[in-house]
């Protein structure tokens, strides 16, 4: 591994523009392996090359497994798949934690070639209900906390149901699936398909609607050849399998043989720092949220964090205050941005240079093109604004059974519409404004809520904050504040309106609406912000005040 130091970054992404078209392409796409390979075939080959290294830890378990270990119980996981008679057209449910065993659920259902349809914990039973009517899973996984929840909501489906810990009375146990008998000549199966056949279903953000089956297909496209990994890695890992960072975790760890830290509690920064302390990691990923939550947390100040080499955040953007309060206590340059969508199947754009390019989200990766449209979805040229657009060159599937919603996502020329807006720069870097729901209109003036909250983060007692709009018959969207304060400090929501007074002159900026002391941001289940649910508890608690 090469060691970063400060104001330096190993790797290289490169933006080729094409002026006549205006599209900006990351390089031709490269993979590391066959292409007739699936990614079951991939991942069975590389568990067996280093059968004594660790494979996981997990430390709310307290358990350890070498890749031999994962590799078996895999196997073993899927011949009983296999017994029950299900194929390559079938689904299996997955609904948990990373726990000990549900990585060997994941890549059994590789070898396999059957989709797991994985849905969130968070979940209640009429969405539970309704996205596996759609999938129809033959078999479900699932945590003992959740049966009562999942049993209830499959019971039309009729559907057998293991859990992975916790284990109700009477239930199936994965610690039964594990004694499945496995034969000297097993081998994961070919698709049917290739790499354009299915290989699991995630659940989108639900940001613009109800959570929708997302396919990801068997491309390579998903293994991260544009990054220098190798089984020197340690990563920390707490990515359920229902994101796209979980899956790509998952799969990369067995591809390149790294080491898993898992977990499976509530995030905490100063969990995470004692853990990377202890088991030496070297790759963290983590969304916004939580680089937030790390860089104000006391214990990042006297943890040993020398070993990591890669802290890698997504999901949304993050103020350029806290980026520099977590590069300034590593000392060099391990901080990295990596923006993309589920239905993409990769990164979109990696940033690795935040001297150059404070804010940007990077450059697009090796086989990914980008473009800049208008409302009338005419591409644009550099500094530009407008919604950004990516192409990846595969066979998206779309939403599972919902050709509808597939449409508004991906055009006829198999362009996926983000629903973000931004603009690429002259040398070929992304910047991200805002969404393009979230855009707020005073008097007929166009204004962003982001840029009231990298402002409101500034302020040195500000952990978060959500800005969104108020609507005032006469001037339109106001735009309000709901604020975190760190813990221990005094914060009046008055200084909050008068801090961005200060700041920002114009008065369709200000907090017409006002601002208001939080505990929390109210998040969709992935972690990214929830501004209507947010915007909701703001108005109920304003409402109460005034009685």
């Amino acid at each position: 591994m090469v060691e970063l130091q400060a104001g330096t970054s190993p790797f290289k992404t490169e933006s080729n523009f094409d002026s006549n078209l205006k599209i900006w392409s990351g390089g031709e796409k490269r993979s590391l392996f066959s292409a007739d390979l699936s990614i079951g075939e991939i991942i069975f080959r590389q568990m067996e090359s280093h059968p004594k290294h660790i494979a996981q830890i997990s430390v709310t378990e307290d358990t350890v497994l070498t890749w031999e270990e994962l590799h078996m119980n895999a196997k073993r996981v899927a011949v009983y798949l296999r017994n029950l008679g299900l194929e390559q057209g079938d689904f299996v449910g997955v609904i948990g934690r990373l726990t000990t065993h549900m990585t060997a659920v994941a890549y059994a259902c590789f070898f396999n070639g059957t989709p797991y349809h994985a849905l969130h914990t968070e979940f209640g039973e009429s969405e539970i209900k309704r996205l596996f009517e759609i999938s129809r899973p033959k078999l479900i996984f699932c945590d003992g906390d959740e049966f009562e929840k999942v049993r209830a909501a499959t019971e039309d489906l009729r559907v057998q149901i293991i859990t992975m810990r916790n284990h109700p009375e009477g239930s199936l146990r994965i610690q039964d699936i594990l004694r499945t008998p496995v034969g000297q000549n097993f081998q994961p199966v070919r698709l049917k398909e290739g790499s354009e056949q299915t290989l699991a279903l995630l659940s989108s953000s639900g940001t613009s609607g109800p959570p929708k089956a997302v396919t990801i297909s068997n491309s390579h496209q998903i293994i991260a050849s544009f990054f220098p990994i190798n089984s020197s890695l340690v990563a920390y890992n707490r990515n359920t399998l229902d994101w796209a960072s979980g899956i790509t975790m998952t799969i990369n760890a067995a591809v390149f043989s790294i080491t898993n830290i898992i977990e499976d509690s509530v995030f905490n920064p100063g969990s995470l720092c004692r853990l990377i302390e202890k088991y030496k990691v070297s790759f963290v990923f983590v969304n916004s949220p939580q680089l937030t939550m790390l860089a104000n947390c006391p214990e990042i100040e006297s943890a040993d964090l020398s070993s990591l080499k890669y802290l890698t955040y997504g999901g949304s953007n993050c103020s350029l205050e806290v980026q520099n309060q977590v590069r300034k206590r590593l000392g060099r340059d391990c901080l990295s941005f990596s923006y993309t969508l589920t239905e993409l199947n990769s990164p979109g754009c990696v940033s690795f240079n935040f001297d150059e390019k404070p804010n940007s989200v990077g450059r697009p990766v090796r086989g990914i093109q980008l473009k800049i449209i208008d409302k009338q979805g005419v591409a644009q040229g550099p500094n530009s604004l407008g919604e950004i657009c990516f192409y990846n060159g595969q066979k998206w599937c779309g939403y599972y059974k919902n050709p509808e919603e597939t449409k508004r996502m991906q055009d006829s020329q198999n362009w996926f519409h983000t629903g973000d807006l931004g603009y690429m720069d002259e040398d070929g870097y992304l910047f991200i404004i805002d969404r393009l729901k979230d855009i707020l209109k005073y008097q007929d003036i166009i204004y962003y809520p982001s840029e009231i909250e990298n402002v409101i983060a500034e302020m040195p007692n500000v952990v978060e904050s959500c800005v969104f709009g108020l609507w005032d018959p006469v001037n339109g969207d106001e735009a309000a504040a709901s604020v975190v304060k760190k813990p221990g400090t005094q914060l009046e929501a008055h200084e909050i309106v008068d801090y961005v007074k200060k700041r920002i002159t114009a008065k369709f900026k200000q907090l017409n609406g006002g601002a208001l002391i939080v505990d929390q941001i109210f998040r969709s289940v992935n972690g990214k912000t929830n501004r209507e649910a947010t915007k909701a508890e703001f108005i109920k608690i304003m409402k109460k005040s005034t009685i």
